[in-house]
This record gives C-alpha cells, structure tokens and sequence, in this order.
C-alpha cells in the first residue's frame, strides 16, 4: 500500500510584539485503500473529514471558542482527487521505490482511577510509526471486543512520524484482563499489550468509604485509649511522689530546745 502525503505548514504571528508563534498545518493523504484530510494547530488537530459519514468533525475541547470551517470537508473531496493524481505520476516516475518505514510504540492504561464496577475506558496510545496506516484490536479475557472502541484519526508528530489513540469503554471487574493489539508493515508481528484488573489496585467505592472510616475510628480509640494510660499513669507518679515526701518528713528528727 503506497502513500502520498502533502503537508503544508503555515507559521502564524499574532502581533509584532506578541512573543507567541503558533503553527498551523493541514494534511491532505492518500493510498489505494485510506484517506484523510485534517487540519490542527500546535501539534494538535482541530479539524478532520470523515470520509465514510461525508461530514467535516470538529475535534475542539468543550472549554474552546466555538469556531467553524465552512466549505472545507467539500475542499477536502477535491484535494483528494489532487492526491490521487499526484500519486499515481509519483508511483510512475520512480517506480514504487521502497518507502522510509518506523515501527510503532504502544502503550495501554486507564483514563481514570480504576473501581470496581465503576464505568471507565482504556486507553491504547501508538506512536512513533511511518507510514499510516496502523490496525488496532481489543480483547477482553482473550475474547475479541468490538462493541465500545473508538479510533482517533492520525495525528502528526515534529520528526514526521504519527500516532494515534484507540479507547475501549469497560467496566472493570476483579481478574479482567485486556489486550491491545497493533499491526503495522514496519514490525516483524503483532504488537501486543496487555492490562488487568488487580484486587490490590481496585476498590469497590462502597468499600473504600468503609476502610478509610473504620481505619480512622480505630486511630481516634488508640489515641484517647494512649492519653487515658498516660494520664493515669501520671497520676500514680505524683501520687507516689506524694506519699514518699510525707513518710520523709515524719522521719526527720524533732529538735527541742533545752529548758523546757
């Protein structure tokens, strides 16, 4: 599967004494089999076409001022037809030459702390690779998961390699295991990781509150249980003290003068 990709960069000034430069970039790729055409600002995407809904999506997070893009997902279906020209001249010229291929490096963990049947999503991040694409799989207790998956769309990175994000909505039960699975042309066979569901790392949350209560109602009964012994204990020592004082003064001499 051969690509072509154009990337266009546009560096951006906000003013001649602002001291912050942002970039700007789109990207407009093709092959035989995948599209895409996005658009992002900082290394982050903003905007992509979605092919197979025939819809522009917006990748804005809520708290960002609401911004729209019209006319562009009907850009993006002619910059495609561009590409695909251009990659069929290329293809011609040199030949199919052997393209610049990096493996991915993957990685799997939880977006939120882990309970125990407590709604949560894994997170499988593949990074690093040349050229797209990359085919991502789950399992659950070495069973296929489809139901719940959701893929992002290739994000570029500064050394001209992608990654991309891959989620899997679970509910995490006692032994679960999970597995996310990358395939890509740059490795010699699957790329495989694997997450499970500890006893000692997940606690049910109506336990939690009960464990942390009860730990701090034994401290408290330690605590006044410690200060009555040494109360008492105290009051036995100045009680001692007490009598020992009295039984030394009824022991010393009584001088009486002579004459009487």
């Amino acid at each position: 599967m051969d690509l072509y990709q154009a990337i266009l960069t546009i560096t951006v000034f906000l003013s001649a004494d602002a001291q912050f430069i942002h970039d700007y970039f789109n990207i407009e790729g093709c092959s035989e089999t995948e599209k895409e055409s996005m658009c992002g600002s900082d290394g982050e995407e903003i905007w992509h076409a979605d092919f197979t809904q025939k819809m522009g999506v917006i990748t804005l997070p809520d708290f960002a001022d609401p911004m729209s893009f019209p006319g562009y997902y009907e850009q993006s279906i002619g910059q495609q037809e561009v590409c695909k020209q251009n990659l069929a001249v290329l293809l011609k010229v040199y030949n199919k030459p052997p393209e610049e291929m990096e493996p991915p490096v993957t990685s799997i963990y939880p977006k939120n702390d882990v309970q125990l049947g407590v709604e949560n999503a894994l997170i499988c991040h593949v990074t690093g690779f040349f050229p797209p694409p990359v085919n991502v799989s789950w399992t659950k207790n070495n069973v296929i998961v489809t139901e719940g998956v959701s893929l992002s769309q290739y994000r570029p990175r500064n050394d001209g390699s992608f990654h991309i994000f891959s989620s899997l909505k679970i509910i995490p039960e006692e032994r679960d295991i999970y597995s996310c699975t990358v395939n890509h042309r740059a490795l010699q066979g699957p790329q495989t990781k694997i997450w499970g569901v500890r006893a000692v790392s997940a606690v049910p949350p109506s336990v939690g509150p009960a464990v942390f209560c009860g730990a701090g109602l034994t401290l408290a009964l330690l605590g006044v249980a410690t200060g009555i012994f040494f109360f008492i204990k105290g009051a036995a020592t100045d009680c001692t003290d007490m009598t020992k004082k009295k039984y030394n003064a009824m022991d010393l001499p009584v001088k009486t003068k002579k004459g009487f």
